[in-house]
């Protein structure tokens, strides 16, 4: 009893006089933390059947708080046009896959227990797209056919875009105007419906590819832009270059760059107008979106997401020197580009050498760009003063685990922050340790010295 007595007297001498050291009891000590924001994206159709139960909500946000997480991002309209909440305007997602959704308000909720723990909850929503080809669902399946975009296919003309099934999205015409309404009401409806939210983080607002929108409507308002005739549709703006065995290769026509230019406007104009209609509704909502970060072939989707102080026409054969003039860079609080780079150094890119196929290109890419460290110090060029954060794709890193932890190291360092698409990768595989090794070499989570 003595001998107990010592002990405990000593192990209370120790932590009044803060000699724990001296005691024996060795005390880990931490570098210091540089934490930047960091986003965790939470896919509704991917995500539907664990996220409609509470716990399942509690437990992965008080997780992605313990590894350095400062956002969740959760996507409430999924590229069906469904959403996730109570709409007077957009059919409720009332199931995936057969799962049922929970009886409870799915993104208030995410706003509440994040707002406990101290995260921002920012609503995702895709804009230009309102179907889901592979299973023929969504808005355009069940109401509204005339709003899906017309697609040029090398083979088989001018069609909807829900009879090119080898594309998953049933992309929207960005100029058709009841659609544009309709999109604009349920951005304003969530907004107002949930003041506590933090932000939306817009997705897919773009066109589909080059092959896309080459409708009637198009066509008028292209004109309109141009004041002059296009004799030849679409062969004066774009045709296809087949030989057998091999992609069809868009070439460009007489009317390309302007067309180029104009869609880029199109998309812009859009950006500035939900960006007026949601601030206000609440003027302190972030305004935030989504894009790939592969900015010398984007052109392709109709987006510039530079600053409107870059000119891209000194550096890219495709722009015009008014293409400047439609950059949004400046219109966006919060941004997030895709990084979806296997290579991460520019090193190890000029190693590998890597012909790079993004999901939106026409054509395969190669050079310093398509690596995180080159696509980071090129953003910046384009981005000038405006922050983004360095989005990872965890699927790409099934088979390289190790690199998961490397590609969240290397944003965080380049980067102003880190976006990682999507938490369901890393619960099905297991990353976790990778996750949290990553944002230790970040900097958003403490060291322990060795």
């Amino acid at each position: 009893m003595r001998k107990v007595m010592k002990q405990l007297i000593l192990a209370a001498l120790c932590l009044t006089s803060g000699l724990l050291a001296s005691c024996g009891q060795k005390q880990p000590t931490h570098k210091a933390v540089n934490a930047k924001p960091a986003l965790m994206w939470f896919d509704a159709e991917a995500n539907f059947a664990r996220f409609s139960h509470k716990d399942s909500i509690d437990f992965y946000l008080k997780k992605i708080k313990s590894l350095g997480f400062t956002h969740a991002v959760v996507d409430v309209r999924p590229i069906t046009g469904e959403v996730l909440f109570a709409s007077q305007y957009a059919p409720r997602m009332e199931e995936w896959k057969g799962a049922r959704r929970g009886d409870f308000d799915y993104l208030g909720y995410f706003i509440e227990q994040g707002h406990k723990l101290g995260l921002e909850i920012h609503a995702s929503l895709n804009i230009f797209c309102a179907g889901h080809n592979y299973f023929d669902r969504g808005m355009v399946y069940s109401g509204h056919p005339e709003w899906a975009s017309v697609v040029y296919n090398p083979e088989r003309g001018l069609i909807p875009i829900t009879e090119e099934k080898d594309k998953y999205g049933a992309m929207i015409n960005p100029l058709n105007e009841e659609y544009r309404e309709h999109i604009l009401n349920v951005l304003k409806e969530l907004v107002g419906k949930y003041p506590a939210l933090d932000g939306l983080m817009l997705d897919r607002v773009r066109y589909d590819g080059i092959s896309a929108d080459f409708s009637d409507l198009s066509r008028r308002e292209f004109e309109k832009y141009i004041h002059a005739k296009v004799e030849r549709f679409p062969e004066d703006i774009l045709s296809w270059r087949k030989e057998a065995g091999k992609r069809p290769v868009p070439e460009y026509g007489k009317w390309a760059k302007k067309w180029f230019e104009w869609r880029t406007k199109n998309i812009t104009d859009f950006m500035a107008l939900m960006r007026k209609e949601v601030k206000a509704v609440n003027p302190k909502i972030s305004f935030g979106t989504y894009t790939g970060a592969w900015y010398p072939s984007y052109f392709e989707v109709g987006v510039n997401f530079a600053s409107r102080e870059y000119d891209p026409s000194r550096d890219f054969d495709w722009a015009t020197p008014e293409y400047m003039n439609y950059g949004y860079a400046e219109l966006i609080d919060l941004y997030a580009t895709g990084n979806y780079y296997t290579d991460i150094t520019i090193e190890e890119y000029k190693k590998n050498y890597n012909v790079i196929w993004n999901e939106t290109d026409s054509q395969a890419q190669q050079g310093t760009w398509y690596c995180v460290e080159g696509s980071c110090q090129h953003l910046r060029r384009i981005l000038k003063e405006n922050q983004f954060m360095g989005g990872i794709l965890v699927d790409q890193f099934y088979d390289h685990p190790e690199k998961l932890t490397a590609t969240i190291a290397e944003n965080l360092k380049d980067a102003d922050g880190l976006m990682v698409f999507d938490i369901v990768h890393i619960i099905t595989k297991n990353l976790w340790k990778e996750v949290e090794a990553g944002m230790k070499q970040g900097g958003n989570l403490p060291q322990e010295d060795q």
